[in-house]
């Protein structure tokens, strides 16, 4: 018999998946026919392979141990010592199974062939792993949202299966409330929404509007497009740039840079898009600042020092404002 407990950070993980981590060198089906020939056993029951699994639960698998090495050989059983990693983080909110990070403008929320070690999700896994938290080698917590690498502002992490697995659901229901900030070229005003559908082009590395609702239908739809909700609210117009809170509605690649693109108001400094540059801000100023979960918990990111100089430069004032 092979016995294993389930850590904190694996609660919620289910069953099935829970054992493919632990032993990946079976076939699915053949894990499917271990479970209901009762030889995987939760706390000594039989369970079926959607079970969610919780901390502490023990598991036992009624395998020969030579059966177990081979099945389970390559899968992590170290935890990872991020030697030289940086563990400095903004951390907004944190409980036993949820972090909410700020992520400053110029880092990446996930490594790119680039850059491996500094980016936001490096930072939290050796944050949590120096404070004694990170008890898994089969699970890590990971982002629900990311961030362009010069978009700041709120990410949401799960440090447990089952808290990433809600996060996840509630994205993709649109649940949960997201809310930018930032500035555009042009007068703009009142409250509005663009509803234009996109499509990505990996080649350019850009995301491009297809088409709109309300407009001109498209005699056909584009591989890989998908449709795609931006409504906004003008909180201060100056003489050549607005200042704008964003709802994102969905969340596409680049879809708030687009999307302003495509109504003649590109985000100040964001080249890529059509924006200018201001001196020296050669980037989008982009801050995901406010978001609303669905069982009623608020987090905010202070607005950076840039974003707030900007505004003062183009002759907006934040005085007296909530934000």
């Amino acid at each position: 018999m092979i016995t294993r407990k389930v850590t904190p950070s694996e609660s919620g993980k289910r069953l099935h998946r829970f054992l493919r981590t632990l032993m990946p060198n079976i076939p699915l089906g053949q894990l499917y026919k271990m479970i209901d020939q009762g030889k995987v056993r939760v706390n000594g029951k039989r369970k079926n392979q959607n079970y969610e699994l919780g901390a502490g639960d023990e598991i036992v698998l009624h395998v020969e141990e030579a059966y177990y090495k081979e099945a389970s050989a390559g899968a992590a059983q170290k935890k990872p010592k991020f030697v030289g990693v940086s563990s400095d983080v903004d951390v907004v909110f944190e409980d036993a199974e949820l972090l909410v990070a700020n992520k400053p403008a110029g880092m990446l929320t996930h490594p790119d062939q680039a850059q491996q070690r500094d980016t936001l999700i490096g930072r939290v896994h050796a944050y949590l792993y120096r404070k004694g938290e990170l008890d898994s080698a089969l699970f890590l917590p990971a982002t629900a949202n990311r961030l362009d690498r010069n978009t700041s502002g709120l990410v949401l992490i799960g440090k447990t299966a089952g808290m990433l697995h809600q996060l996840n659901q509630w994205i993709q229901k649109r649940e949960m409330e997201k809310y930018y900030v930032t500035l555009v070229e042009g007068r703009l005003s009142g409250e509005g929404a663009i509803e234009g559908s996109l499509v990505r082009d990996e080649k350019s590395n850009r995301t491009l509007v297809v088409g709109s609702r309300g407009g001109e239908a498209q005699a056909e739809t584009r591989p890989g497009e998908k449709e795609a909700t931006t409504r906004y609210k003008v909180l201060q117009t100056g003489k050549t740039y607005s200042l704008v809170e964003v709802e994102l509605i969905s969340g596409r690649t680049h879809q708030i840079r687009t999307h302003f693109q495509s109504i003649g108001h590109p985000l100040l400094g964001d080249i890529k898009y059509g924006g200018h540059a201001l001196g020296t801000i050669n980037h989008q100023l982009l801050h995901a600042w406010r978001m609303v979960l669905p069982d009623g918990r608020e987090f905010r990111a202070p607005w950076p020092p840039l974003l707030r100089s900007a505004v003062s430069r183009v002759g907006l004032s934040l005085t007296g404002s909530s934000y």
